[in-house]
């Protein structure tokens, strides 16, 4: 009888490293005449047919930079494909509450970010930097400096919102217990 050998499976035959295996593995080489790298990426070789070059990454970008998806249609059967294939595919896009409206790092909701624009800072501004903002706005166009203007009042009241609005968000941010 055999001697039991010991196994790094531990029972579980997909544990086993990578290079335990001696089966040989088929690799299919690129399409392209002379080309000894693996060909992994699939091209049709025509519109509408189902048949396919595989090619290397080289390749396939080098073919594929010419590629014309709708060649051959007049203009009528492009829009009406190209608005079939926008209909197939919207199931699969994702919903737009769930995307990023602007720039920063999501921390900030979308009226922090107007507000932001509004004091023409960036994404990332910290709360002194939103205050000295604020600040340095609001004496350029308050009332008492430019009396009568009503631009000034304008600018002025959507300086003094935004900075509500980041306070606001900044006293939920901070707790006080």
């Amino acid at each position: 009888m055999p001697k039991a050998r010991r196994s790094d499976d531990w029972g579980f035959p997909r544990w086993r490293s990578y290079e335990s295996s001696r089966e040989t593995v088929a690799q299919r080489e690129c399409d392209r005449h002379g080309c000894g790298e693996p060909g992994l990426c699939p091209a049709p070789k025509s519109p509408n047919n189902p048949d396919k070059w595989y090619f290397c990454q080289k390749h396939a970008a080098e073919y594929n930079k010419g590629w014309d998806y709708f060649e051959g249609l007049d203009k009528e059967e492009k829009e009406q494909r190209a608005k079939s294939e926008r209909q197939e595919s919207a199931g699969y896009a994702e919903a737009s509450h769930y995307g990023w409206t602007g720039s920063g790092d999501g921390s900030r909701s979308a009226d922090e970010m107007m507000a932001l624009e509004v004091l023409e800072l960036e994404a990332d501004a910290d709360y002194p930097a939103i205050k000295k903002a604020y600040r340095a706005k609001a004496k350029e166009v308050h009332p008492d400096v430019k009396p009568g203007d009503e631009e000034a009042a304008k600018q002025f009241q959507a300086i003094q919102v935004s900075y509500e609005v980041l306070r606001a968000a900044e006293e939920r941010r901070s707790w006080k217990g």
